[in-house]
């Protein structure tokens, strides 16, 4: 039970024709300015665990949402039901709206000048399988396999896959309207080993937009148990002042900090430990950071915002210095500056590097700690103060010696982006930035 790509596409120009017909609804009832968006998606996820099925979900999800503008008064609708008259009912709901909210001289739409002119093919929709047998036997396999591999593995928290398709159209009344297809296909496992009295939990987990791109079952599985195992025998460490390494697939959790610090809301809240730093030096002077948002099937990729604004490729960071703000239309008026493309979130980060490997930023680093895993919420955007839970590994002379648990590492974020010593090649592909291992010069450590 494949999508149909033709009835996704002839669905997709209904939509679009559906905006179109919102918008200019609105203009009929004398509205100063519109805008209509919609995103839909339909596929399956199921679960399993221990060899039975625990969840098989069909899903299906979208609504149309309409906002108008009556001067800089602003009223929004949404409605599921995308027949004309329910369509009219939304419009004649938000321009209701608009007439009685208060006037807010920043609302409006984006600049006309800088909607998206072309929308390329981006490479984004691969529709896959989605029967209930076939996600099954992916899910099914993938748990199998793991449990067969270590006796360690004594359980599982059980196996996941999904597919979805869908689209994502937007349109407001510059003339704009436009649409894209896109999909996204998962595969995950979590298990549980033990060694003596003592468990220990981790999992694994591939993500893609094309399912041949997916890692298969069998390599799911091997990499959740290889993970398990090695955090058994965990021990507690001395409370210090080390080097820090964040493996790659924690790494990006560093410099989403970094996109919170430098987005419009934060800022001209003046909430973010990165207020008035554009121009200035935040990260080391080697490091550059690229935005890529026509990378072809990549996650984060997308042809124009939810603005409708064009994405562009841009240089986040040059050498160490911050280029640029991630505004909006209404952020950047705030700010006294022009939007740039990142209503909706960032569009595919890479990361420079220049270390080889994993192994080689650790013989690097020497002694220190490298983590793994992340738990907890103690970051403060305002002032930078960084405090987490951490799990990981103990590292001497370059090589992993043991498991290190209970443990919390600490520092500021304005430090520890601007001490970052190195980062390595092996960048996760998983995520919105794309990053390797990222070498930190030193975090306090809190543990016995």
């Amino acid at each position: 039970m494949i999508p149909d790509i033709d009835a996704l596409k002839h669905d997709l120009h209904d939509v679009e024709q559906a905006v179109a017909d919102a918008i200019k609804y609105a203009e009929k009832l004398g509205v100063s300015a519109a805008e209509c968006a919609m995103s839909r998606s339909s596929g399956i996820n199921v679960g399993t665990r221990l060899g039975e099925v625990e969840t098989v979900e069909f899903n299906q999800d979208g609504a149309l949402g309409i906002t108008v503008f009556r001067g800089q008064q602003k009223g929004s609708s949404s409605t599921t039901d995308l027949t004309a008259k329910a369509i009219r009912a939304a419009v004649e709901k938000a321009n209701d709206i608009a007439r009685f909210t208060s006037p807010d001289p920043f609302a409006g739409l984006a600049p006309a000048e800088l909607m998206a002119t072309d929308i390329p093919d981006l490479d984004l929709c691969h529709p896959a399988d989605q029967s209930a047998e076939f996600a099954l036997e992916q899910a099914l396999a993938c748990e199998q396999h793991a449990l067969q591999l270590d006796p360690r593995i004594v359980n599982s928290d059980g196996a996941g896959y999904s597919s979805h398709v869908g689209y994502r159209v937007y349109g407001n009344s510059h003339g704009f309207v436009a649409g894209y297809l896109q999909s996204r296909h998962s595969l995950s496992c979590s298990l549980i080993a033990k060694s003596g009295d003592a468990m220990q939990r981790d999992y694994s987990y591939s993500v893609a937009r094309n399912r041949e791109d997916l890692w298969t079952p069998a390599q799911v599985a091997e990499d959740a148990v290889e993970s398990t195992i090695a955090r058994l025998d965990g021990q507690k460490i001395a409370t210090a002042k080390v080097p820090v390494i964040f493996r790659a697939d924690v790494a990006n959790s560093l410099f989403g900090h970094l996109v919170a610090g430098i987005s419009g809301g934060s800022l001209y809240r003046k909430s973010s430990f990165l207020v008035d730093h554009l121009g200035k030096q935040v990260l080391p002077e080697w490091l550059t950071i690229t935005e890529r948002p026509h990378l072809r099937g990549a996650l984060a990729s997308s042809p124009f915002d939810h603005e409708g604004l064009a994405t562009q490729e841009r240089e986040i960071i040059r050498d160490g210095v911050l280029q640029t703000y991630l505004l909006t239309s209404y952020s950047a008026r705030k700010l006294g500056m022009s939007p740039t493309g990142h209503a909706g979130g960032i569009h595919t980060w890479e990361v420079g590097s220049q270390v080889p490997d994993l192994q080689a930023l650790c013989r690097q680093m020497g002694t220190g700690l490298l983590v793994t895993e992340l738990m907890g919420q103690g970051v403060n955007i305002v002032n930078g103060d960084y405090s987490r839970g951490a799990a990981g590994f103990w590292v001497e002379n370059g090589e992993i010696k043991y498991p290190v648990e209970e443990i919390t590492i600490a520092g500021n974020l304005k430090d520890m982006l601007r001490n970052i010593v190195a980062i390595a090649s092996d960048v996760d592909l998983r995520h919105g930035v794309r990053t390797g291992s990222v070498l930190l010069e030193e975090m306090r450590i809190a543990g016995v």
